[in-house]
């Protein structure tokens, strides 16, 4: 049988994840493959771990790259650090609050849920009336919630959990490359990314950091394979580690000067999260940081203008996603259908209670650009119009302009 080569259709990738990936990191991916102990490779994986503390804004020594994607990055880090029997407590706010205990229960921690309305997010004095109640080894929470747009205020969080002895573990995976993201300031215990968002990398790799109290969890449940080991390995006093695969432990040893065989690394996607790390230190946080929140801003005056309404509460809205109530009368679908059809442009849905209320709109990495923002506004100015939404004729990319005019201005 004849199979055509691989040639996707040129796409306008507008969600919440994926996003499109810089071009320089797609050229990275196709270079020579070296091994993963070639001293040349390693020299990358070292100066990936450098890029990584400066994008976590951490002097973390464990800080480094998991061959998974985003969720097996939280696993990763949630079953290394949580022991079964633990107490967790968790501030879920949407879906993926909900996936956090998931993968805890599966675990076997002792799981306590806080939930909030879709669309809010928690004062920090709710989290901690919570911990006031009870003993818990951790708080484990989402900062950008993408399935609802809303973004959870840390900067307190780290202090209110120091002082009851609880760990702080928290989900940047659409904030990390996009928005302030304090791992040290703000008392984080641990904090996971992945690649897809405002990396802009393909999916396929999961950015860690931990912090000392964490890596002591993980020395006391270390062992070391059988086939690898040395007399100077010692088994730890805690339960194991269930995943061997996802083991904290062996992954320090693999990423240490040590190099103990553990997988075999995924050259290719190493080559991505480098260069997808440089460029963010070339064009400094700070500088990225102003273009998100730019574009952000533009987007949600040109979408405001058009007539539309954005979902949840804006002032804990994330400048990364943007969230807007389908009219009443349309049809998400069909207006989701047709902004890919006639313009090549992705936008999403969302899920559970929101599933057919609301489409969300990305704003991340390499796709967070003036042109995408201006294209985007008037395609789905049209889409509207051509699926019976009353909406103001050229108002939206006027208004995204004026906001572009503005900050040129100043």
């Amino acid at each position: 049988m004849q199979y055509k080569e691989i040639n996707p259709s040129p796409r306008m990738l507008m969600t919440p994840g994926p996003v499109e990936a810089d071009p320089r990191v797609l050229r990275a991916m196709s270079a020579h493959i070296l091994g993963q102990f070639d001293p040349e490779f390693t020299a990358l994986m070292n100066e990936t771990m450098e890029m990584e503390r400066y994008v976590f804004q951490t002097k973390n020594r464990q800080t480094y790259v998991v061959d998974t994607t985003s969720r097996g990055g939280l696993e990763t880090v949630l079953t290394g650090a949580i022991c079964p029997g633990d107490k967790v407590l968790i501030p879920a706010f949407g879906r993926f609050g909900y996936l956090l205990a998931e993968i805890l229960e599966r675990c076997g921690a002792d799981i306590t849920l806080l939930e909030k309305e879709w669309g809010t997010v928690f004062d920090p004095q709710e989290i901690e009336d919570a911990l006031k109640k009870d003993s818990y080894k951790a708080v484990a929470c989402i900062h950008g919630e993408t399935s609802t747009s809303m973004m959870q205020p840390l900067e307190e969080l780290g202090e209110i959990c120091e002082r009851y002895g609880a760990l702080l573990i928290v989900d940047a995976v659409a904030t990390l490359g996009g928005v302030d993201v304090k791992v040290d300031d703000w008392k984080l215990s641990a904090c996971i990314s992945g690649t897809q968002k405002c990396i802009s990398a393909p999916s396929g790799s999961a950015l860690i950091t931990y912090n000392q109290q964490i890596e002591d969890i993980v020395k006391a449940r270390k062992r070391v394979e059988k086939g690898i080991r040395t007399s100077d390995d010692v088994d730890g006093g805690l339960v194991r580690i269930p995943s061997n695969y996802l083991d904290l432990g062996q992954l320090e040893d693999y990423w240490s000067p040590r190099r103990l065989n553990h997988h075999t690394e995924a050259t290719s996607m190493q080559y991505a999260v480098h260069e997808a790390l440089r460029c963010i230190v070339n064009e400094t946080l700070e500088a990225r940081f102003a273009r998100h929140s730019l574009n952000d801003r533009a987007l949600v005056a040109g979408l405001q203008a058009m007539g539309l309404t954005i979902f949840g509460d804006l002032k804990h809205k994330m400048p990364v996603v943007t969230a807007i109530n389908i009219p009443d009368g349309a049809d998400g679908k069909a207006i989701r259908g047709m902004m890919l059809d006639e313009f090549g442009i992705e936008i999403a849905t969302s899920f559970g209670p929101l599933d057919g209320k609301i489409l969300r709109i990305g704003n991340m990495g390499y796709s967070s650009q003036k042109r995408n923002i201006l294209i985007l506004l008037g395609a789905l100015e049209a889409v509207m119009r051509r699926n019976g939404v009353k909406v103001s004729s050229g108002e939206a990319v006027a208004a995204a302009m004026d906001v572009y005019q503005e900050a040129e201005n100043r």
